[in-house]
């Protein structure tokens, strides 16, 4: 009998490999300032707890605000002159039209002089100058309302920037303080998405090929799981080894070392 279960025994260590791995979060997001200001608010409550939609950062964004404010404002303006101008434009050209007209018959009166001539070519040509001038203006305002639209999305992102959401990620850790002034690219904090986790184990080059099709024990239990990615290329800090990563459900404790057993069954 004894034979029999060591018999046993050596078969499976013939057919499996035991390899031990900590349970991860799904993905680890560090969280960098897309903006410069000064920290107003850390909801530190909120460490290690589900995040909500309201924002778990603030940075100082009253200036932008009143700027986004005022340029709203601005834009209106401008618009507004721009349809006066353009009705103003309408005017001018049923005017330059009728002054075309005009003129051409008085190049034709011999009882006109070349003086009156010449001033009704002066007015016309004034005339000309004042609808293109005000085609002008309409152009080069139109050209503000682009370059304010612009300014206006920028602001907008920036003040969007400087209030910190993860809805439904973990904070996991924060790496500012209330009243530090940060900086683009400054590390502000760390979220989780721990809606799955992840093990993973460094697989020998020969194991790599059939991975997929082991069966997956888990501190000893056959579990439902397979083994999601293999990286074909080898690992920089473990040699010849390529990483597997187990992609399983929310477990009740994360970072915990488990044992993983992959079989042939």
């Amino acid at each position: 009998m004894k034979i029999i279960t060591l018999l046993l025994i050596m078969h499976s260590l013939l057919f499996s490999k035991v390899y031990y791995s900590k349970v991860e979060p799904y993905e680890l997001r560090s969280i960098s300032s897309n903006v410069s200001g000064l920290v107003l608010f850390i909801d530190e409550d909120m460490l290690g707890k589900k995040l909500s939609s309201k924002p778990y950062i603030k940075i100082d964004s009253e200036l932008d605000s009143s700027e986004l404010r005022l340029l709203k404002d601005k834009l209106r303006f401008t618009n507004n002159t721009i349809a006066s101008n353009e009705s103003i434009l309408v005017n001018l050209r049923k005017s330059l039209l009728k002054k075309r007209v005009n003129y051409k018959r008085v190049q034709k009166l011999k009882i006109k002089s070349t003086v009156e001539k010449d001033r009704d070519f002066h007015d016309l040509v004034s005339s000309e100058n004042l609808y293109l001038n005000t085609q002008k203006e309409i152009n080069n305002l139109k050209v503000q309302v682009t370059d304010l639209k612009l300014r206006q999305k920028q602001l907008q992102r920036t003040v969007k920037d400087k209030s910190l959401r993860a809805k439904n990620f973990v904070l996991y850790s924060i790496l500012v303080k209330t009243g530090q002034v940060v900086g683009i690219a400054t590390p502000l904090a760390q979220v989780a998405d721990i809606s799955h986790a992840v093990l993973t184990i460094f697989l020998d080059e020969k194991e790599v090929k059939n991975a997929k099709n082991k069966i997956i024990y888990i501190d000893g239990v056959k579990s439902k799981y397979k083994i999601s990615r293999v990286l074909n290329i080898a690992d920089s800090k473990n040699i010849s080894k390529y990483k597997a990563q187990i992609v399983i459900d929310t477990p009740e404790i994360f970072s915990k070392l488990v044992q993983v057993e992959l079989k042939n069954e």
